[in-house]
């Protein structure tokens, strides 16, 4: 079916229509469940492609999950757009990170570590330490909540006495195999999922030339589940938006699923303290909810 610009928004209800309608400059969709903000966060997309306003090549949408953009691209090519990048954050980051570390260094990148629990066992055996399952998943999510909160080695062996006990391991035990276990990624040249972040937001700060044409590629941002972004997504994120603003989050700050590995809500909560001019939409009509209930 060829969709016309009328037909964009003629399937949407008022709220949904408002933010259709606000296609620059900073906006914040306030989307509770069942209130439909998939479909608003993708019809803003189409109608801003159909009208001109947004080369397709030129938008990036980004979430949490491939299920999530598998979704995102999925609506999107339903209403005829076909080539945005939908993605997850780091799909995106991966996809810079391969592409440029061949640009400008000649080589492959560092390979993605196929499992972080197998990593960490490894290291943790150096130390002639063995770990049960449950306490490699516990130190799995600590890294991650390292790593996504933007602390360092020195910064976070500083607030360590502060964390959540890891159950039959000491602070110090615990520090050790951490170190043990970047110390290997860098030895074998390889990365996890958070260093994929890390090394895309610090070698596009780095490389001038990369950065301008990240620049040049993506002008329109769109994030779902923005109460689910950290301080190294959001760091990314405005690596990515260099001084533009022509940025759509949507989220529900009492929905936020990721707090255990550094996800805040109050980039959501903030966002017009942060963007005094932004234009903001809240979405209340439940769709999922029947009348009776």
């Amino acid at each position: 079916m060829a969709y016309e610009v009328d037909d964009i928004l003629e399937a949407l209800d008022e709220e949904q229509r408002e933010a259709a309608l606000s296609l620059h400059g900073p906006t914040v969709i306030l989307a509770g469940a069942g209130t439909g903000k998939t479909r608003t966060i993708t019809h803003r997309i189409a109608y801003g492609i159909l009208r001109g306003d947004y080369s397709e090549q030129k938008v990036m949408a980004l979430t949490y999950t491939n299920k999530a953009a598998g979704e995102l691209r999925g609506r999107l090519r339903q209403l005829g757009v076909q080539s945005v990048g939908a993605k997850t954050f780091h799909a995106a980051a991966l996809a810079q990170v391969e592409y440029f570390w061949r640009e400008f260094f000649g080589i492959e990148a560092p390979r993605v570590i196929e499992s972080k629990a197998r990593s960490i066992g490894a290291a943790a055996e150096t130390l002639k330490i063995r770990l049960d399952p449950n306490t490699i998943r516990d130190l799995a999510s600590e890294i991650e909540w390292r790593k996504y909160s933007l602390l360092s080695m020195d910064e976070y062996r500083d607030r360590i006495s502060d964390r959540p006990a890891i159950a039959g391991l000491a602070p110090i035990r615990n520090f050790e195999i951490q170190e043990a276990y970047e110390s290997a990624k860098v030895k074998a040249k390889q990365v996890d999922w958070e260093d994929v972040l890390l090394l895309c937001s610090g070698m596009l700060k780095a490389e001038p030339r990369a950065l301008e044409h990240v620049h040049q590629q993506y002008r329109f941002f769109t994030v779902d589940e923005y109460q689910d972004i950290s301080a190294l997504q959001q760091d990314l994120l405005d690596t990515w938006l260099g001084d533009r603003t022509d940025l759509c989050v949507v989220g529900d700050p009492n929905q936020t699923i990721y707090s255990f590995t550094g996800a805040s809500a109050s980039f959501l909560e903030n966002f017009e303290s942060r963007y005094p001019d932004a234009t903001k939409i809240s979405l209340t009509k439940n769709y999922r909810s029947t009348p009776e209930i």
